[in-house]
C-alpha cells in the first residue's frame, strides 16, 4: 500500500512523497498550468520497491487520492518519471557563497 505525504505546496505546484512498507520510494512534484493541466515529474528513490513496472500502478494511486480534477485517461495530466537516489537536502546559508547540506 501506498500512503501519500505532502511536503509542500504553493498556488501552482505541489510536493508529494509516495511511502510503502515505510520507506519513502518516489517524490512526484505537481505543476498546475493554466491550460487547465497537470505536469508532473516522478523520481524514484527507491527502486528495489518501485521498480519500472510498478510505475503505472503509484501514478493511479496519486491520480485516485490526491488528483480528482485530472487524469492520464482525459489527458490533463502527463508525467515524466526518472530514477535516481537521494544525494541530499542542500539549502543557502547566510554568509556562505555555496549551499551546505541540510541535516534533519
Amino acid at each position: 500500500m501506498i500512503v501519500w505525504k505532502r511536503t509542500l505546496r504553493t498556488p501552482t505546484s505541489e510536493r508529494f512523497v509516495a511511502i510503502s512498507d515505510g520507506r519513502e520510494i518516489a517524490t512526484v512534484d505537481l505543476h498546475y498550468l493554466p491550460n487547465l493541466t497537470v505536469a508532473g515529474t516522478v523520481a524514484l528513490i527507491d527502486e528495489s520497491a518501485c521498480t519500472e513496472d510498478a510505475v503505472p500502478d503509484l501514478l493511479a494511486s496519486l491520480d485516485e487520492e490526491m488528483l480528482p480534477d485530472v487524469d492520464l485517461e482525459r489527458g490533463n495530466l502527463f508525467y515524466t518519471v526518472v530514477a535516481g537516489r537521494v544525494v541530499g537536502t542542500y539549502e543557502a546559508m547566510p554568509g556562505e557563497p555555496n549551499p551546505a547540506p541540510k541535516h534533519h
